[in-house]
């Protein structure tokens, strides 16, 4: 079964996806993280960086299938 059969997206779809998720979603993800950390006391520095760090692999966790194999070349496009 193929990566396309998995998830239902096309190649160009999931480059597309990829591209609004680092371009739109990060950024607003990084705002809301850091707006959410400024309202608590401040932890201590070790802490902090541990809990950006835990935040910043967990936020790609759901788009995994949608970042996989869009480095790669267009498996669909005929190598002529």
């Amino acid at each position: 079964m193929s990566d396309n059969a998995k998830t239902g997206l096309s190649y160009k779809a999931r480059r597309r996806w990829s591209l609004v998720l680092l371009l739109i979603g990060l950024p607003v993800y990084i705002v809301a993280v850091v707006t959410v950390v400024n309202w608590l006391d401040r932890p201590p520095i070790w802490l902090e960086l541990l809990v950006y760090v835990g935040l910043g692999i967990l936020w790609a966790l759901p788009f995994k299938f949608v970042f996989k194999g869009v480095g790669k070349e267009d498996p669909e496009q005929n190598s002529d």
